[in-house]
């Protein structure tokens, strides 16, 4: 088959919008999806300057989503003194596993001569992913104890490097499939929540024909206690990154998590799976219909009133949480107890 852009032999063919591409026009569309997803969630504030400028915090795992992002990244601000990138990758203790990972994030970083920082759930917690599973105090699935655990060393080390925003690898499927977990479970708070953490532009803009910005899209409420998350893969489907990775030669570590076992997301991708092969653009529908409902939960349910979020901090560690003790201080007494 021929892409339809320039008659060369075409490597992919999207179903959802018909167009077969060669590489040179695939890898372009990529990147220009990625860049016009910077632009609508407003990355770049306008008050950025070579004097001022923004430092990004870009979780960088080694897997296939996470390289292509900080390749993307790298591309597209190389020679923008307004953007300063850092790569965080954190080390679970997962034997084999994330040990090859590391290397691709070594790989990458150092040839695009990117800011790499490294930390590890061992010196962190003194914890290892492998002995936390093989422990399991509390009965869980290891994604439980590992997703609490990392969320909190990506908020805390952004923060230490005074981060402006902390960027993750999150694609099309990954958030097709949220989106859809938080409808089925019927939690609207946790939808408001989604789009005010990492759905929402930063800055309120116009819709055409609007005379003021009141009129326009919404923005995500001002969440202080947390550096801000945006997802800049998030409208490119798994698949494609895989293949952007493949044909850009990045040094990505394409294996599964042997310990990854979330059971109801695996539903919910099986289910978007079948969904989006009978019909295309399935995907992309969720997410267009649910960030507009986001955005209306946000506004009533989210954290856009002062005094809204009634966060504290943790007795032991002094991180931000509602309750006395934080679920990762609380999970890792559970851990040293065993």
């Amino acid at each position: 088959m021929d892409c339809d852009k320039c008659g060369r032999e075409a490597v992919m063919h999207a179903a959802y919008s018909g167009l077969h591409l060669c590489e040179d026009h695939f890898v372009a569309s990529v990147d220009k999806r990625v860049r016009r997803r910077i632009r609508e969630d407003d990355l770049v504030p306008s008050d950025a300057t070579p004097e001022n400028p923004q430092t990004w915090v870009v979780g960088l795992s080694g897997g296939k989503d996470s390289i292509v992002l900080t390749d993307i990244l790298h591309r597209t601000f190389e020679k923008d003194p307004r953007i300063e990138l850092v790569a965080l990758t954190i080390h679970e203790g997962i034997e084999g596993y994330r040990d090859e990972s590391v290397e691709a994030c070594v790989e990458l970083t150092d040839e695009l001569d990117i800011r790499h920082e490294l930390v590890t759930y061992e010196e962190e917690f003194d914890v290892r992913m492998d002995d936390v599973v093989e422990k399991d105090p509390e009965g869980m699935a290891a994604c439980a104890y590992c997703g609490v655990f990392r969320r909190d060393l990506l908020s805390k080390y952004a923060e230490k490097y005074d981060a402006d925003k902390l960027l993750t690898g999150h694609n099309l499927d990954d958030e097709a499939e949220t989106a859809l977990m938080n409808f089925l479970e019927g939690d609207v708070a946790q939808i408001a929540k989604h789009f005010d953490a990492s759905l929402g532009s930063f800055e309120e803009r116009e819709s055409p024909g609007d005379s003021d910005a009141s009129g326009g899209p919404r923005a995500r409420g001002e969440q202080d206690d947390f550096v801000p998350r945006a997802k800049p893969l998030r409208d490119v489907p798994e698949k494609e990154v895989a293949l952007y990775a493949h044909l850009e030669d990045l040094p990505a570590h394409i294996t599964e998590c042997p310990h990854a076992s979330e059971a109801y997301r695996g539903e919910i991708q099986e289910l978007l799976h079948g969904l989006e092969e009978n019909h295309p653009g399935t995907r992309h529908s969720i997410m267009a219909g649910y960030e507009e409902l986001a955005a209306l939960a946000a506004e009533e349910f989210g954290a856009r009133e002062e005094g809204d979020t009634d966060l504290g901090e943790c007795d032991r560690c002094g991180a931000s949480t509602t309750r006395n003790i934080c679920r990762k201080c609380s999970l890792l007494d559970s851990i040293h107890a065993v």
